[in-house]
């Protein structure tokens, strides 16, 4: 059964953004994070996976450059409200972290109900069946039995670890061996499921609108990088009008 979350009836606009990636040699994009979080006219900002370059565990929120984050998202969830949805970077981000950070906890995938519709809403590296190796290793790592002996471990070995699986990510990139894009029939199914006919999500760094047919589409956030040029990022905002894709 995929979760369903109804928006308030007082919510008017819905930001969407995902692949942020952010670290401590991302200044630009987290500096626009924080204009756009601060100067945005949605009612609710909803995070949808790999905010964080990398998170180790919720003890990291104490880390000078963690902490400045934490204390961002807390102020601007004073004034709108966020949402967060596990990437494949940023899973193991917990009750504690969103807590300190006014966030709440989106379920991948989530139908989400608003302004007369449902919206089906995933991070979308669970859909990318074509890469097999990844699959497996997204199941490992999604195990609670996995996180329970990561996180038993001290910062600075989750730390290590965190460094040696984002070096390992980067070489599977550059080699193009995460390449493989959404399968098209699982989403499908997915979008049944859910009784929606519009699926929005990140994780492939590919903005673009694909027409899976019978009705059905596939809608793709970029990422974020406005520490190199040509800077790139984008916002899907959900309004009674509908899907709107702007600049951050």
């Amino acid at each position: 059964m995929i979760p369903r979350f109804a928006a308030p009836a007082h919510w008017q606009q819905i930001d969407l953004l995902s692949d942020l990636h952010l670290g401590p040699d991302t200044p630009g994009t987290l500096a626009r994070l924080e204009k756009h979080l601060a100067e945005t006219p949605a009612d609710a900002v909803l995070l949808l996976g790999d905010i964080f370059e990398v998170w180790v565990g919720d003890d990291v929120r104490h880390e000078p450059f963690e902490a400045g984050i934490t204390a961002m998202l807390r102020a601007a969830g004073a004034r709108l409200d966020l949402f967060f949805m596990p990437g494949n970077r940023d899973f193991l981000v917990g009750a504690d972290m969103r807590t300190a950070s006014s966030m709440t906890a989106l379920p991948d995938p989530t139908a989400l109900e608003a302004f007369g519709r449902r919206w089906l809403l995933v991070h979308g590296d669970a859909q990318c069946l074509a890469d097999t190796a990844y699959q497996a290793f997204r199941r490992q790592v999604r195990s609670p039995e996995w996180q329970a002996q990561v996180l038993a471990q001290p910062l600075a070995a989750r730390q290590a670890l965190g460094r040696q699986m984002r070096a390992g990510s980067r070489a599977a990139q550059a080699e193009q061996l995460m390449a493989t894009d959404l399968d098209a029939e699982a989403c499908r199914a997915l979008l049944r499921e859910a009784g929606a006919t519009i699926m929005i999500h990140g994780h492939t760094h590919r903005p673009a609108e694909h027409d899976l047919g019978d009705g059905l589409t596939r809608v793709v956030l970029s990422d974020w990088d406005f520490d190199t040029t040509p800077a790139r990022g984008d916002v899907i905002r959900l309004s009674a009008a509908g899907l709107q894709r702007l600049s951050p």
